[in-house]
C-alpha cells in the first residue's frame, strides 16, 4: 500500500505564505529606506544565500554538505549533484539600521521575503547517478534611501528630497552533477526582473498655495544571467571532509528601459501631514534603453567538516563592477573584494538535551566594495551567528525539518571625510524541510 505524503497540508500552507510574502515585499520596498550607498549602481546586492551559510560568514564556494546532510547551496550549482533527497527552503529577512553623518543619526528598519528554493535528485535508486536540480526565486538588488535638505527661497521655506525605492528579484532554475567520483559541476540560468525608482522632488511644506515638482527616473530591469562552479572533495581519513569548490559567473547584460515622469502637487493645507495631492502630469519621456554589463565574478573557497558534528570553512571573493556604465554624474563603480570566514558545530548529537542537538553558526566577513564616494572606497564588514533548530522528525523518520536564524551585526561606511557610516543588524530567517519524495515505497 501506498503511503500519502503526510505534510501536504504544510506545504501547501507554505505555498500561500511566500506569495504573501513576495507581495509583502513589494510593500516595502515602496516605503523603507535602506542604506544610503544603495543609490549606486544596481542598489545595495543580496547573494544566493540561506540562513544556514549567511550565519558562518557567508560561506558558500565550498559548502557541500552541513550537519551531515547535503544542503540547497545556489551560490555553487556543482553542490546539487550531492542532493539525495528532496529540500523545500522559505524565508524572511528583517534589517535595522542606524545612519550616523556629522553628529546627526537616523533609524530605519523593514522587513522582507528572503527567499523560496526547491531542489531534488534526478538519481534513481540502484541506478544512474545523473545529478541534482534547483529553481527558486530571490531578491537580487535592492534600493532604499531618503535625503532631505531644508531651504529657502526669498524667506520662504522648501524641502529637497533625493529618494530610491525598488528592487530587482532573481528567478533561476540549476543543475549539477558529478561526471567522476569526488568531482562535480553545475550552471544556474536565472532571469533578473524589478524596477528601480529614484525620485527627486522640491516640496514647499508650509506654503499651500504653491506648486511642488517631483520627477521619477524608472529603470525597468529585464535580462538572463549565467552562473557555474565546480567543487572536489575528498575524505581524509575516515572522519574528516574536505571540499574545495569554486564559483562564478559570466559578464551578463540585462536591458535597461529608462523613463522620466515629471508631476506637479499641491500642499493639502488640511492634512495634518501635509499630504500631496496630485495636479498634473507635466511630462513623460522615456529616456534610453541600453544594455548595463553586469559584473564578472569569481569566488574560491574550502570545507573542512566532520560528519554531524563540525565544519570551517573560508571563501574570497571578487567582482569586477568596472565596464557597468553608470549615470551621468556619478562615479564610476570598481572592483569588490572580499573575505569569509566561518563554521558552525552541534555539542552532541547524541544528546537528549534539546540546546545539544542545536547547530550553532559563526563567522566573519569584509568587503572593500565596488563603491567609491568622493575618492574614497567604502567599505564593508560584519560579525556573523545563527543557530539551527532542528524539529521533531516525522514520516516514520524520513522528514528532517529545521528553523534556520542568522544575524549580521555590521558596519558601511565611516564618518569620517564627511560619509554616512551605517551600521546594521540584519535578521534571516528560513525554514527548511528535507524529506525523501519521489519514492515509491510501501509497507505490509
Amino acid at each position: 500500500m501506498r503511503r500519502i505524503f503526510t505534510h501536504k497540508n504544510l506545504l501547501t500552507a507554505l505555498g500561500i505564505g511566500v506569495l504573501m510574502l513576495g507581495f509583502t515585499e513589494v510593500k516595502a520596498q515602496s516605503s523603507t529606506s535602506h542604506s544610503p550607498y544603495s543609490q549606486y549602481g544596481l542598489g545595495q546586492m543580496r547573494e544566493d544565500l540561506l540562513p544556514q551559510t549567511r550565519a558562518m560568514g557567508g560561506i558558500s564556494s565550498g559548502v557541500r554538505y552541513q550537519g551531515g546532510l547535503p544542503i540547497l547551496n545556489m551560490a555553487n550549482p556543482a553542490s546539487y549533484s550531492a542532493l539525495n533527497r528532496t529540500i523545500l527552503d522559505a524565508g524572511l529577512y528583517g534589517n535595522f539600521t542606524q545612519l550616523a553623518k556629522s553628529g546627526s543619526t537616523g533609524k530605519t528598519a523593514d522587513f522582507a521575503f528572503s527567499h523560496f528554493a526547491y531542489g531534488f535528485s534526478l538519481n534513481k535508486q540502484n541506478g544512474p547517478k545523473v545529478g541534482g536540480v534547483s529553481f527558486g526565486l530571490m531578491p537580487y538588488s535592492d534600493v532604499g534611501y531618503n535625503v532631505k535638505s531644508a531651504r529657502q527661497i526669498d524667506n520662504i521655506p522648501y524641502q529637497t528630497s533625493l529618494v530610491g525605492e525598488g528592487g530587482i528579484n532573481k528567478a533561476y532554475v540549476g543543475y549539477g552533477v558529478s561526471p567522476f567520483a569526488g568531482f562535480s559541476i553545475g550552471a544556474n540560468a536565472g532571469f533578473l526582473f524589478g524596477n528601480l525608482f529614484d525620485k527627486a522632488m522640491i516640496q514647499f511644506p508650509y506654503e499651500a498655495g504653491m506648486y511642488n515638482t517631483s520627477e521619477t527616473i524608472t529603470q525597468q530591469i529585464r535580462g538572463a544571467t549565467f552562473d557555474y562552479g565546480a567543487q572536489y572533495f575528498k575524505a581524509l581519513g575516515n572522519k574528516v571532509n574536505f571540499t574545495i569548490g569554486y564559483s562564478g559567473s559570466l559578464n551578463n547584460t540585462v536591458n535597461s528601459k529608462t523613463t522620466s515622469l515629471v508631476t506637479l502637487t499641491q500642499t493639502d493645507a488640511t492634512d495634518p501631514d501635509g499630504e500631496q495631492v496630485a495636479i498634473d502630469t507635466s511630462a513623460f519621456t522615456p529616456l534610453s534603453n541600453r544594455n548595463l554589463n553586469l559584473p564578472l565574478k569569481h569566488s574560491v573557497g574550502f570545507t573542512l567538516s566532520k560528519g554531524i558534528n563540525w565544519s570551517i570553512g573560508a571563501d574570497f571573493k571578487y567582482a569586477d563592477w568596472s565596464k557597468y556604465h553608470t549615470e551621468m554624474g556619478e562615479p564610476p563603480l570598481g572592483k569588490n573584494i572580499g573575505i569569509a570566514v566561518g563554521g558552525q558545530f552541534k555539542p552532541d548529537a547524541t544528546s537528549l538535551k534539546y540546546l545539544n542537538l542545536v547547530d550553532y553558526r559563526l563567522g566573519f566577513r569584509y568587503n572593500k566594495t565596488h563603491i567609491s564616494v568622493d575618492n574614497h572606497r567604502i567599505s564593508d564588514m560584519a560579525i556573523t551567528v545563527g543557530m539551527g533548530f532542528p524539529l521533531p522528525e516525522t514520516n516514520f523518520g524520513r522528514t528532517f525539518s529545521n528553523v534556520n536564524v542568522s544575524a549580521e551585526f555590521g558596519q558601511q561606511g565611516t564618518m569620517n571625510n564627511n560619509l554616512v557610516r551605517e551600521r546594521y543588524i540584519n535578521i534571516n530567517l528560513g525554514f527548511t524541510i528535507n524529506d525523501a519524495w519521489f519514492q515509491r515505497r510501501s509497507y505490509d
